[in-house]
């Protein structure tokens, strides 16, 4: 599994090919798929919202069997097939896809965002709340908000050393008794990793991530709850 993702990272485009603008997000020109899961004992409950302006424009999901246990760094083979599953049943072709999980900022550059967006050639972002591997250029402690520090990837990574992989990004931060950790963007297709946080950037939120994936999150615990949950 590990020599297919990297067969998989050396397939990925990790440079702008796209036929939008991060702007064309935020102005409601661009679909945006925010992509999330939950879990029903052995089934992935796998959400889709469709997001275009900052507003819901469709919903997607599917209930599936997982395939394999929980393996470091192999998630993609457990989640992906179930998520590819919801996204099938759309009846548009989002411009976008919004992962809640890793793209590039993975050992063998082949996050989620990277194994299921080279699976459709679509653009997708990989978005985390936590660092998987790879080092920050700068320290990320107290950041302010719209603060960015680039990741770079180090020797547990198959992408050359100092290779900028992704940003941690400071979307929101609160007061010195509340503060919170940044998020985690990487290119997951077809973006580089300056665009994919710009893009990002342009899908919004009121909370720390970003809008499209949140409304999935939520959606996922719906469904989790309706099915038993």
């Amino acid at each position: 599994m590990e020599a297919l993702q990297r067969e998989i990272a050396a397939a990925a485009v990790f440079e702008d090919a796209i036929d939008f603008t991060p702007d064309a997000i935020r102005d409601g020109e661009a679909l945006v798929a925010g992509i999330d899961q939950a879990f029903l004992g052995e089934r992935a409950v796998s959400a889709v919202v469709l997001v275009r302006g900052g507003e819901v424009v469709a919903r997607a999901h599917a209930i599936t069997p997982l395939s394999m246990p929980y393996v470091p760094g192999l998630l993609a083979f457990r989640e992906g097939e179930p998520i590819v599953a919801a996204l099938e049943t759309l009846d548009v072709e989002p411009d976008l896809l919004v992962f809640d999980g890793s793209g590039r900022i993975h050992y063998r550059e082949a996050g989620l965002a990277t194994h299921v967006g080279s699976c459709f050639d679509a653009p997708a972002i990989g978005v985390t709340k936590n660092l998987l591997c790879g080092r920050p250029r700068d320290p990320t402690d107290g950041l302010a908000e719209g603060d960015r520090v680039a990741i770079e990837a180090d020797d547990s990574m198959t992408a050359p050393d100092g290779t900028v992989v992704g940003y941690a990004y400071q979307s929101r931060q609160y007061s010195e008794s509340k503060r919170i950790n940044p998020v985690y963007v990487s290119s997951g297709h077809r973006l580089s990793a300056a665009t994919a946080l710009e893009c990002v950037i342009a899908c919004g939120g009121e909370y720390k991530l970003p809008r499209p994936t949140r409304l999935a999150d939520r959606y996922a615990d719906e469904l989790k709850r309706e099915h038993g949950g």
